[in-house]
């Protein structure tokens, strides 16, 4: 071995344990905690669940719609069926009273998921006090308030073409095309405004532009509702009700091929109920899921964090012993 190989190899070491030496002093990263309002989630989830059930149920029944109902009903409300009475003597009816409260309930949900998202968007963490971040969400924030008008035109204008494009759907699935054509219509309106409205909000209408922000939000809508694909909590809790909106109204056309001659089997109510319980469902199940993955990332935050800090500790006792 030649003596210029050896001082080279100690110089060589030398800076590998200087390396070493620098990592090890390097406090352990703090990982940031992405923003998730688990607490708000949840009890804004309860309430609007809980609020489109009082929707299907009892908004139909109260003291508005009677103003609606004929005399005869009226005098068999006393029965212990008056409520299966109220609801199916006018499917019309009573579908107009269920989307026009899920309107009102979709508008605040889908402005709830827009605030959320934008939070996201901004890089909200938790503890984040530094002021040019803040500083630099608050602008974001304007910038993306100034258009919340023009979002929600547009998210109305999706909401209503795609309730016809469902209609359309819906009579080729096998809904009476000779009557029944504005029930058609209120159904295909219900499924539009569970599914299509809070993403049309939320994320902006898909579009055919060529910039990049028409790239990025058309292949999110590809990725979320061709592919089923959602990355981060706020899809998916937009994605999920709007599966169990379609797979319930689906699921619920099924009664109404049965022989059984039943009141609730007029068109179209299972349908319109069976999507209003798929829409809770999901919801629900997005919570169930987005709380577990929130815990599976906070625990494996604390392993990564505390398997640095023992890689990092026998360097320090080396470094006091030596």
């Amino acid at each position: 071995m030649s003596p210029t190989t050896q001082p080279q190899r100690s110089r060589k070491s030398q800076k590998q344990s200087g390396k070493e030496r620098e990592e090890s002093e390097r406090p352990a990263v703090q990982l940031p905690t992405a923003f998730f309002p688990f607490a708000r989630y949840t009890s804004v989830v309860g309430v609007h669940t809980s609020l489109i059930a009082f929707t299907a149920l009892f908004l139909p029944r109260t003291s508005l719609s009677s103003l609606f109902r004929s005399s005869a009903a009226n005098g068999q409300l006393g029965k212990p069926d008056d409520v299966l009475l109220t609801l199916t003597e006018n499917p019309l009816r009573t579908l107009a009273w269920i989307c026009a409260g899920s309107c009102v309930l979709q508008v605040w949900w889908a402005s709830w998921l827009r605030n959320w998202a934008l939070d996201a968007r901004a890089g909200v963490t938790e503890g984040a006090d530094d002021t040019t971040r803040r500083t630099e969400q608050k602008l974001l924030r304007e910038e993306w308030n100034s258009g919340r008008f023009a979002a929600f035109r547009m998210a109305c204008l999706a909401a209503v073409v795609t309730s016809v494009v469902f209609s359309i759907v819906i009579i080729l699935y096998g809904a009476p095309l000779n009557s029944h054509l504005l029930r058609t219509y209120l159904l295909g309106l219900l499924v539009a405004l569970l599914s299509v409205f809070s993403a049309a909000y939320t994320l902006g209408v898909p579009s055919l532009g060529s910039d990049t922000e028409s790239l990025v939000r058309r292949l999110t809508w590809i990725r979320l509702f061709a592919e089923l694909s959602p990355r981060t909590p706020v899809e998916r809790a937009i994605l999920y009700p709007a599966i169990g909106t379609v797979l319930g109204c689906w699921v619920g056309a099924i009664p109404i091929g049965l022989d059984w001659e039943r009141p609730w089997q007029a068109w179209p109510l299972t349908p319109a109920y069976g999507a209003v319980s798929g829409y809770i469902v999901g919801s629900l199940w997005a919570l169930a899921i987005n709380g577990v993955r929130q815990l599976y990332e906070i625990q494996l935050r604390e392993n990564r964090e505390a398997a640095s800090a023992k890689r990092s500790e026998p360097q320090h006792t080396k470094k006091k012993g030596t």
